[in-house]
């Protein structure tokens, strides 16, 4: 640390918070929407607002900060909150260009280069420290579960690849995924595996320890702010070991089966641990009403979308024919290949239960009937196909016959028994695919496309 960085006085305070808002305003402006969990895409950031600052290292050097970023055109709201740890210096060393946040010219900064320090493994060494010491620290609460343990002085590696959190690998042992958009009350990929560590389930990792804040001076439930689990050394994901197979002309069907029968268990765990519920008619109309919404609001940004929206609209209308007894439970809410670690010994096991993060919490906590983790499984497996060249879309009928066989032959219920809720929410996970493509990655909207056009006319 500099002797600048030591001499500032980390404006913890609430009267001195405006002060340190005013010195980063101008750095974090260009900077948010740059970064890939920035959620107002397009947008410029009108206005920085900080509402807790918790330095944990002396002076300025590593400050924790929950900020509010204005954009039009709502800019007399909330805005959106978020978390940074913010390192601050007078040199940054090469290797941390990437993490640079900006120069700072004015306020209790000035004179300072501030960066991301989650890409600072010195700095995020300092994050597991605090990890490993349970209680508060200014606005923050460290919480240490019953599971594992968290040794000393293992060395940081960040990882690079950014979606809505950010994580580091700590000596291989444990990994630390700090959510980046920060959302009142408790993250699902801290409750549900929470649950099912109660419930003996050993296909998720059980949390080590995790930190969170409290609203309005420490009533009501916290908010989660980031987790440590153990990391799963030597694992190879769904995913990869999909296209893999795809690449060499292999068969996946056995894998697939036995995914399906991990996802079973899970389920059957969740169920057991926590409440359910009946969908009664009146509840399956909403859910089928909130589908049509969705992709409403959907083709509205992705035009390409449009052309099959009064057939896609006749398919959320069919949930709600009939509609028989359906049971809702907690699920994991965005299942697909990646979210899948195939351990070395061949195992599998089930990670990041955060959900659709574009969605609010309150809607990622609440209960669905189990056939949506199934579409989106069943979504993943077309996108792996046609990702590969040429597309073959046997392979993807074959995996989707064999998962849905894994999963019947562990609960003795086939999804494929349901046709219309089955169809309702792939239709629904595809429609959120396009938006998604849409804006992140253009050149896979047809992807996501290509589904709904069969989706809109099935059979």
């Amino acid at each position: 640390m500099s002797e600048a960085a030591a001499r500032s006085t980390a404006p913890a305070g609430g009267g001195a918070r405006p002060a340190l808002a005013d010195s980063l305003a101008s750095p974090l402006r260009d900077w948010l929407p740059r970064q890939r969990w920035f959620a107002g895409k397009g947008l410029p950031v009108t206005g920085i607002d900080l509402d807790a600052v918790t330095p944990l290292l002396p002076g300025a050097a590593l400050l924790h900060v929950l900020l509010r970023a204005h954009q039009p055109p709502a800019e007399e709201g909330p805005g959106e909150r978020y978390q940074l740890l913010i390192g601050a210096d007078e040199r940054v060393p090469p290797a941390l260009a990437p993490a640079v946040i900006g120069h700072v010219d004015r306020g209790p900064l000035a004179g300072l280069t501030v960066y991301d320090a989650l890409q600072d493994p010195r700095r995020a060494a300092v994050l597991l420290e605090r990890l490993r010491t349970p209680g508060p620290l200014g606005d923050l609460r460290f919480h240490r579960g019953p599971h594992g343990r968290v040794p000393p002085g293992l060395p940081a590696r960040p990882l690079r690849a950014e979606q809505s959190n950010s994580s580091v690998v700590y000596g291989d042992r444990l990994i630390a995924k700090v959510f980046r958009r920060v959302r009142p009350g408790t993250n699902p990929d801290l409750e549900l595996p929470l649950a099912l560590a109660r419930a003996g389930c050993t296909r998720v990792p059980a949390p080590v320890a995790w930190f969170e804040t409290y609203e309005s001076g420490g009533a009501g439930e916290p908010t989660t702010l980031g987790i440590l689990q153990p990391y799963v050394r030597g694992a190879t994901d769904g995913w990869e070991l999909a296209l893999s197979r795809l690449a060499s002309g292999t068969d996946f069907t056995a894998e697939a089966r036995e995914l399906g029968r991990a996802t079973a268990e899970v389920h059957a765990a969740l169920a057991g641990s926590l409440p359910t519920v009946t969908l009664t008619r009146p509840r399956t109309e909403e859910l089928a009403a909130s589908m049509i919404r969705r992709l409403d609001a959907t083709a509205r940004q992705v035009p390409a979308l449009l052309p099959h929206v009064p057939a896609l609209r006749g398919a959320f209308a069919d949930l709600a024919v009939g509609a028989p007894v359906r049971r809702a439970q907690r699920i994991h809410g965005d299942l697909h290949l990646g979210q899948f670690l195939r351990t070395r010994s061949g195992g599998w096991q089930l990670i990041d239960f955060e959900g659709e993060p574009s969605r609010p919490l309150a809607e990622r906590r609440m209960p669905h009937p189990p056939h949506r983790d199934v579409a989106g499984m069943l979504r993943s497996f077309d996108y792996a196909a046609r990702s590969h060249r040429p597309y073959d879309p046997s392979w993807a009928r074959a995996c989707r016959a064999a998962y849905c066989e894994g999963y019947a032959a562990a609960t003795g219920c086939d999804p494929r028994a349901d046709p219309p809720l089955l169809r309702a929410y792939e239709t629904d996970k595809a429609v959120y695919e396009s938006l998604y493509e849409a804006r992140h990655r253009p050149t896979w909207l047809e992807v996501p496309l290509a589904a709904l056009s069969e989706l809109a006319s099935p059979g």
